[in-house]
């Protein structure tokens, strides 16, 4: 299961997927869908944009940040 299959995109690879943040996390959420306002390239900003939002749910955030951790990114 990834983190984007409850906004209804295909499932991705974890590994290519922070590959695909760290060089452009704007860029590479939008392509799923999301909406990131234009200039937002702080990664806790657009985390946090898509929470307050509701594109989102805290619970997937949470879940995300758990799968992070077990692969040892803090």
């Amino acid at each position: 299961m990834s983190i984007f299959d409850s906004i209804g995109q295909q499932a991705i690879n974890p590994q290519q997927a922070l590959s695909q943040l760290r060089a452009n996390p704007a860029a590479m959420l939008a392509q799923r869908g999301l909406n990131i306002p234009a200039g937002m390239n702080n990664p806790q900003q657009i985390v946090q944009h898509l929470v307050n939002s509701g594109q989102v749910p805290q619970s997937r955030l949470t879940q995300a940040m758990q799968m992070m951790q077990s692969m040892g990114r803090r």
